[in-house]
């Protein structure tokens, strides 16, 4: 469940509550009883684990290069254009 914060109009109180996405947002300050507003708190992203970045950006992924020096349009006999192709 996410948790959100509040701020009271009246006191500025400011508090967290743990709620479900389904549930209402809250109204009253747990405090004093004034109103309150949610406000906009910033989030937690993590990636764990190998994931795309290992699998997809890797520098250890990149083709070895043509060692002909041809343009690659005269490359197709060349075991490596024909291995990485």
């Amino acid at each position: 469940m996410p948790i959100y914060e509040y701020q009271c109009d009246a006191c500025g109180l400011i508090f967290e509550a743990r709620q479900k996405f389904s549930d209402e947002p809250l109204s009253q300050c747990q405090k004093c009883g004034g109103s309150v507003q949610k406000l906009i708190s910033q989030s937690a992203f993590t990636l764990k684990g190998g994931g795309w970045y290992q699998q997809g950006y890797s520098s250890s992924s990149k083709p070895a290069a043509c060692s002909s020096g041809s343009p690659a349009a005269s490359c197709g006999g060349c075991p490596k254009a024909a291995s990485n192709g």
